[in-house]
């Protein structure tokens, strides 16, 4: 039982980690990037990865986070094991921040870029640009949070009592 508590909460950081690592990439470089370009550009552009990013990869980074912190908390809720359970529980909480500015702020602009067809560049761009950054920067600082308090946690196990 102690491998598959530590596995599960390894488990979890690195996939929060993979995760928090696509979201700060994408507010540090990718939409700085995108944002110098031409209306069409970034719209086409967005579209493409809105597609390919729908993948098993990212499918077990971005869900495996959620699944493996909430294992790892169900698995550290014995005694002994509480110590660690605060950190693991804050991870969880910030990382619902994640799903829910994804939910609702993310996914349903990719949704209305991907719809949008041919209309406007300038104005699908208008409506989507600003809002998906800010909340990809949510994004971003709330799973680096997760990530950090999880890694943490991984810290307190390595000291608790073998």
């Amino acid at each position: 039982m102690g491998f598959l508590r530590t596995a599960s909460l390894f488990a979890a950081t690195l996939t929060t980690g993979l995760t928090a690592g696509l979201f700060a990439a994408f507010a540090y470089a990718v939409m700085p990037g995108l944002g110098r370009t031409d209306d069409r550009t970034l719209v086409l552009a967005m579209r493409r990865i809105n597609e390919s990013i729908l993948n098993g990869w990212f499918a077990l980074c971005f869900g495996g986070a959620l699944a493996f912190t909430l294992l790892a908390a169900a698995l550290h809720l014995g005694a002994g094991r509480r110590a660690v359970l605060p950190w693991i529980v804050a991870g969880l909480v910030s990382y619902l921040v994640v799903l829910g500015v994804t939910a609702i702020v993310n996914v349903p602009l990719n949704n209305a870029l991907a719809r949008a067809g041919d209309a406007d560049p300038a104005a699908m761009r208008a409506r989507f640009e600003r809002p998906w950054v800010r909340g990809n920067v949510v994004r971003a600082v709330a799973s680096t949070g997760a990530f950090g308090l999880l890694a943490w946690a991984l810290v307190e196990v390595g000291r608790l009592p073998r």
